[in-house]
């Protein structure tokens, strides 16, 4: 019998961990910033926020695990069981964390708290797995680096341990997120969970000065333009430092046939409408694989919608085959759309919703309706501004409207379909968790 996979979402704020649920989620990951290497657009910092969203949780039913995986210096490692005392007090449903020292301290302050090991601790195979189960360890969240057979490898050699893989989001230009690029170029320590994404800046090569090995070729940041940096070049060409997206959903079937235990969703510092998107796909997916029903391709393109820098499987499957790559171009390419506002209230006397706009739509686009009950489509044919006044264009950002929609629920996020290739994210998060 297979077993039920949990899907695993990220939440920086009460809004994305309420959207995760709503739009499928069975657990949300969370950490405050002294202790998780997430410290910006984490609100969860705060207690009376942190007490909130676990609540949250349970009240659903639902889990919510604490983050707290970064690799500590001495001085962290004085006040780690201090301050996340009143932080356990609030039980979360395990503390996910990647240093054996912590580890360690954890096991013996709070022997009942389950911990989970982070991707961070690079674990690759199944002796690694048997040792951390030894030491009291009840999850693994596996390398990004493995294939299927190594995971099926792990699955086999260690049964006891709940596995746990990624399947969506950012991929860091690192071994499963240990990076020192943004430590290197802007002193800002990425595994002290300060990282500023160096890796996915906007770089312009600038010719340089001739020296005696030949053209020197500098890189320039588009926000330091008069900061160039030196940056090596040889016969192949110039070593690019950003990856690919990891999209892996065309794999879940087979990682539940697998045996894993939950599929996990890059993001804490993405917006809520990134989470109902993915939840909302990889929800689907799960579903069909468990029912034993075929992939629903047009997944695919849904995600393709999302501010994305192009998408890969990562090390799932070593090599494709040209066939295989262009059948998933195609699918990408279908059903596109972008994120242009999600709703605020309803008018009970006008039947109106209020919109915050996110992005540009107008009169005469094609829109669809994002919510937990289900998707619709329609074609807008009325808008007014907040006076009430009959307009035909939403600028952009900062403006809200009211438009007339078939709502089943009183939150939903709208998008536009749009034939224009997929947005590109200008500062993504890295994955370090």
């Amino acid at each position: 019998m297979i077993k039920i996979p949990e899907l695993l979402a990220p939440a920086g704020s009460l809004s994305m961990l309420r959207t995760a649920f709503d739009f499928g989620a069975d657990a949300i990951y969370a950490g405050q910033p002294r202790y998780s290497l997430r410290v910006r657009n984490n609100d969860f910092g705060k207690m009376e926020t942190l007490k909130e969203g676990i609540d949250t949780a349970h009240a659903l039913g639902k889990k919510f695990f604490l983050v707290s995986n970064l690799l500590p210096h001495g001085g962290k490692t004085r006040t780690y069981i201090k301050d996340m005392d009143p932080v356990i007090a609030l039980k979360p449903d395990a503390i996910i964390m990647s240093d054996p020292g912590l580890i360690m301290m954890a096991r013996e302050a709070w022997p009942d708290m389950p911990i989970h090991l982070s991707v961070q601790a690079n674990t690759v195979n199944g002796a690694s797995a048997k040792f951390w189960r030894s030491v009291g360890i009840s999850r693994v969240i596996l390398s990004r680096e493995l294939s299927f057979d190594e995971i099926e490898e792990v699955r086999q050699d260690c049964p006891e341990m709940e596995l746990e893989v990624f399947v969506h989001g950012a991929l860091c230009i690192a071994y499963s997120g240990r990076c020192l690029l943004s430590g290197y170029m802007s002193h800002r320590d990425s595994n002290q969970g300060a990282c500023t994404n160096a890796c996915r800046w906007d770089y312009k090569v600038k010719p340089g000065q001739q020296n005696t090995s030949g053209d020197v070729v500098l890189l320039q940041e588009a926000r330091r333009p008069d900061d160039l940096m030196p940056m090596e070049e040889d016969e192949h060409g110039t070593y690019i430092m950003n990856s690919k997206d990891l999209r892996a959903i065309e794999h879940i079937e087979r990682l539940t046939k697998m045996g894993v235990d939950s599929f996990k969703i890059e993001g804490r510092t993405k917006s809520p409408y990134y989470v109902s998107r993915t939840c909302q796909a990889y929800r689907t997916a799960i579903d069909d694989a468990l029912a034993g029903r075929p992939m629903n391709m047009s997944l695919i393109g849904n995600l393709e919608g999302l501010a994305n820098r192009g998408y890969t499987d990562g090390f799932y499957e070593r090599h494709h085959d040209k066939e295989y790559q262009l059948y998933m171009r195609g699918h990408s390419l279908s059903g596109r759309s972008l994120y242009v506002g999600e709703t605020l209230e309803i008018d009970e006397t006008t039947g109106r919703v209020k919109v915050d706009v996110k992005n540009r739509f107008s009169i005469g686009d094609k829109l669809e309706i994002i919510e937990p009950e289900g998707n619709q489509d329609m074609v807008l044919d009325a808008m007014w501004n907040l006076e009430g006044e009959s307009i035909t264009i939403a600028p952009g950002s900062g403006h809200f409207v009211w438009i007339q929609l078939p709502l089943k629920s009183k939150h939903a996020f709208i998008a536009r379909y749009t034939n224009e290739p997929a947005p590109v994210e200008a500062a993504s998060s890295c994955s370090n968790c």
